[in-house]
């Protein structure tokens, strides 16, 4: 059985069959995201194990991301409790590129940015930030060569440290209640 589902794939799938759960934060989700998917961000997954487990007996689940890497950790993370899981292969990015529709939300009122558009503005005025630094104090620029280095590795290894501080941030993190909100939507 294949761990992914090509976007194409999962377009065609009814919604009574199909539950496609978004482990991204709610910033991202309200950013964009496949029409009917739940969020339920990667680090409360462990909460709603039951009603993920209640879900999957009923509809076949489809882990979403934005590109695949939490996904790919989430369905694990099912697996390992027992429940049947696959991705979204490439997630909303792939979703997006081939043209399918997203749903957008105004997060607590207003328009949130993607993960990947705050990473590069909070990169790019670090790097500004270090080389305005070192005009005056040579070692400034440590601050922009740090980032560099983060970026770098960033590419190699396909994670990104600054996205996990960014989503720690208040308005990438779930409201009061949205956890309530999801469970409710797992169990309909």
């Amino acid at each position: 059985m294949s761990t992914t589902l090509a976007p194409a794939e999962l377009h065609a799938r009814s919604a009574d069959d199909t539950l496609v759960v978004d482990v991204r934060g709610p910033g991202e989700y309200a950013a964009g995201h496949v029409p009917g998917a739940v969020n339920v961000p990667a680090e409360h997954l462990d909460a709603l194990l039951p009603d993920l487990r209640d879900a999957a007996q009923r509809r076949r689940l489809v882990v979403v991301c934005a590109a695949g890497v939490r996904s790919a950790a989430a369905c694990a993370t099912l697996a390992e409790a027992g429940i049947d899981a696959v991705g979204l292969a490439g997630g909303t990015q792939a979703w997006t590129a081939e043209g399918l529709p997203v749903d957008t939300a105004a997060h607590e009122g207003r328009t949130v940015w993607a993960m990947d558009r705050q990473v590069r503005f909070a990169a790019g005025s670090l790097v500004l930030l270090g080389l305005a630094l070192g005009r005056r104090a040579p070692k400034g620029r440590l601050v922009a060569a740090g980032v560099a280095s983060g970026l770098v590795y960033s590419g190699l290894s396909n994670t990104c440290g600054m996205a996990a501080v960014l989503g720690r941030l208040p308005f990438n993190r779930p409201r009061p209640g949205a956890l309530d909100v999801a469970r409710a939507e797992l169990r309909a």
